[in-house]
C-alpha cells in the first residue's frame, strides 16, 4: 500500500463506483480526501462516513461540472477546506452515452464533452495556483479510447481526448514537479456499465477480456492510489490500461 501520510486529495465523481473506491483508497494510504459529487449527496456522505469510521479524514462537496462555471465552483470550495495546498487530484466524473452516430443529438454530443473533457480541463487551470511541487493528477480515460467497444463513438472520443490532454499537461507541468497521468479502464461492473450485467454484456465483456470475470470498481482504486503516490514518481504523461487483458 503506497504511503500518502499528510497529502491532500480532490476525487471527482467520488459518491459511487470508480470515484468511491478511489477515494477510500486513498484515505486508507493516510490522504485527506475531499470527495465530489454531483447528484448523489447521500451516497457522498456515506463515503464520507466510512472514511470516517475508518480514523480518516473526508469531506464532501457538490458542484454541477457539466456547467461551464462548475470546474471553478468545485475548485473554490476545495480551497476553503484545505487552503493553500493540494496534492492529488483525481479527475473521475464522466458521463456516458451509448448511441449510434445516427442517434447521437447535439445535446447529447455537448453534454459529453463539458463533462468528460471540459471540466478537467478547466478544474485543472484552477486548482493550478495550489497544486504543490511532486502533485500528482490523474484523469480517466477508456478502454473506448483505444479500441471500438459498442456504440459509443461521442463517448469514446471524449476519452481519446484525455489522452491527448494527459500528455499536453504532462509536458506543461513537469517543470513545476506536478506528475499527469490517466487510467484506462475496461468494463467495470458499475451503474454506467449496467449493461455487463445482463447476460448478453457479461458474455460480451467476457469475450474480450484475457481474465475472465467482470472488472471492479476496488481493482481501479488502488491503482489510482499508486499513481498519486511517491512510488509512481517517474511515471508522467502516460495512460495506463486496466482492463483485465481486453482487446489484446
Amino acid at each position: 500500500m503506497p504511503t500518502l501520510s499528510g497529502k491532500t486529495a480532490l476525487v471527482t465523481g467520488a459518491s459511487r463506483g470508480i470515484g468511491r473506491a478511489t477515494a477510500l483508497a486513498l484515505a486508507k494510504a493516510g490522504a485527506q480526501v475531499i470527495v465530489h459529487y454531483s447528484r448523489g449527496a447521500k451516497e457522498a456522505e456515506a463515503v464520507v462516513a466510512e472514511i470516517r469510521k475508518e480514523g480518516g479524514r473526508a469531506d464532501a462537496v457538490a458542484a454541477d461540472l457539466a456547467t461551464p462555471d462548475g470546474p471553478q465552483a468545485l475548485a473554490e470550495k476545495t480551497r476553503r477546506i484545505v487552503g493553500d495546498r493540494l496534492d492529488i487530484l483525481i479527475a473521475n466524473a464522466g458521463v456516458s452515452k451509448a448511441a449510434t452516430i445516427e442517434n447521437t443529438t447535439i445535446e447529447d454530443f455537448d453534454t459529453l464533452f463539458a463533462v468528460n473533457v471540459r471540466a478537467p480541463f478547466f478544474l485543472v487551470q484552477q486548482l493550478l495556483p495550489i497544486l504543490q511541487n511532486g502533485s500528482s493528477i490523474v484523469l480517466v480515460s477508456s478502454l473506448a479510447a483505444h479500441a471500438a467497444v459498442g456504440t459509443l463513438p461521442a463517448y469514446s472520443a471524449t476519452k481519446g481526448a484525455v489522452d491527448t490532454l494527459v500528455k499536453h499537461f504532462a509536458a506543461a507541468l513537469g517543470t513545476r514537479g506536478i506528475r499527469v497521468n490517466a487510467i484506462a479502464p475496461g468494463v467495470i461492473d458499475t451503474d454506467m456499465s449496467s449493461f455487463a450485467r445482463t447476460e448478453d454484456g457479461r458474455s460480451f465483456t467476457l469475450g474480450m477480456q484475457a481474465l475472465q470475470r467482470l472488472g471492479q470498481p476496488s481493482d481501479i482504486g488502488p491503482v489510482a492510489a499508486f499513481l498519486a503516490s511517491d512510488e509512481a514518481r517517474w511515471i508522467t504523461g502516460d495512460t495506463l490500461r486496466v482492463d483485465g487483458g481486453s482487446k489484446l
